[in-house]
């Protein structure tokens, strides 16, 4: 091994910071599997898991900005984009394949345009998946508009490469100071998101039921390209500001369970404010993305992990963090399929199947990163990398 691909080997991570992302990706499966049985985002259990994609964001900001910063006079652009797709595309590809390979089975009047899709157009759309390239409308093969048909929730990784190239590109060049300014401007944005104040008019009759939140980035239209960008910058640039910062919150013991049980409670308050209050529930979901996201972030980084229990558990939370996101959205159309043909199933049997879904997702997503995404990983780094 070259020092030079030592050096970029070599950094230890941040353990508990790795169990949160666990944490919140458990959040994300559940949110959607009561969404399956919600009559609408204001009564939905688990109200606010969609928040766990912002914490993400954050998340991933502060983990580049301490992996990469101080690496650029040992890196090349070329170097940088090559360990970000080796570390997130092998995933992005099973996601795309294990949707392609459930497509069919979650044919139902949620989905109005499965059943009309001849395989050879699912099979494009899988291949174009597979690159990442965001699908227009117009090639919506399911019904939703989604940029990814078979698997929905990779618009968020559409975006964090976004992030990367934006980082790699500019903002890496840019002085603290600067770098400030730029988070303050983009916190402008989330605030004008939330609080559906429209500046820019361009939220007007695309938010309906969504009003007051966050909730969108997932198609190519106007309006959810500028909540998908929105969803982004603030979040990601002031994880990066607070990792150049460095000002961590040092806490003595039990770090990540008080950070684990604030990411709960903050995912799963109910929606705030009625029909004449609506604007409390923006002010809360700007709360937590511009203020409590950051400061659970720096107290996670600034906590050690002690006891093989805390160890344990953080490992493997953070081991399946990105695989089970990754890979649960395609169950999660099939739940809702079920849902839509057995309207008059027994509470039992409900709970019974969701359960099961729920931890298969957790086993996919385990199968998926030990038979899968490390070994590719591993190829790619000896192969592709250290070429």
């Amino acid at each position: 091994m070259s020092q030079h691909t030592a050096y970029l080997a070599s950094k230890p991570r941040y353990e508990v910071l790795d169990g949160l992302r666990g944490v919140a990706s458990l959040m994300v499966v559940a949110f959607h599997l009561f969404e399956t049985y919600s009559q609408g985002p204001r009564f939905q259990i688990i109200n606010h898991g969609y928040l766990a994609v912002d914490f993400f964001f954050v998340l991933s900001g502060f983990v580049v900005g301490y992996a990469y910063d101080d690496r650029w006079g040992r890196m090349s652009l070329g170097d940088f984009f090559k360990r970000r797709l080796v570390r997130l595309h092998p995933m992005v590809i099973m996601g795309t394949l294990i949707g392609a390979l459930l497509f069919y089975l979650g044919q139902c009047e949620a989905f109005p345009l499965v059943a009309q899709t001849p395989w050879w157009l699912m099979l494009l759309l899988m291949l174009l998946g597979c690159t990442m390239l965001p699908a227009p409308e117009a090639w919506d093969i399911r019904g939703w508009g989604e940029t990814n048909s078979l698997n929905g929730p990779t618009w968020s990784l559409l975006y964090e490469y976004i992030a990367n190239i934006l980082y790699a590109l500019f903002v890496r060049h840019f002085s603290k100071w600067v770098l400030a300014l730029f988070v303050i401007g983009t916190a402008f944005l989330t605030v004008d998101l939330s609080l559906n104040l429209d500046v820019f008019g361009l939220l007007a009759g695309q938010r309906d039921a969504n009003a007051y939140t966050v909730i969108g980035g997932w198609s190519l239209t106007p309006a959810q390209i500028y909540i998908g960008f929105t969803r982004l910058l603030y979040p990601f640039f002031m994880g990066l500001l607070l990792s150049r910062l460095n000002k961590l919150i040092r806490t003595r013991r039990g770090g990540f369970w008080w950070c684990s049980a604030l990411i709960v409670v903050m995912l799963a308050l109910p929606r705030l404010g009625g029909e004449e209050s609506m604007w409390m529930n923006g002010a809360y979901e700007a709360f937590c993305i511009l203020v409590m996201f950051p400061l659970v972030v720096l107290m996670g980084a600034g906590s050690s992990l002690k006891g093989k229990r805390s160890v344990a558990v953080c490992t493997f939370l953070g081991e399946i963090s990105y695989p089970l996101y990754i890979t649960h959205y395609p169950l999660v159309y099939m739940h809702i399929a079920w849902a839509g043909q057995h309207p008059d199933a027994p509470l039992s049997t409900v709970i019974c199947f969701s359960v099961s879904v729920f931890i298969f997702a957790i086993l996919i997503a385990y199968a998926s990163l030990k038979l899968y995404d490390l070994p590719v990983r591993e190829w790619l780094k000896r192969h592709w990398l250290m070429k």
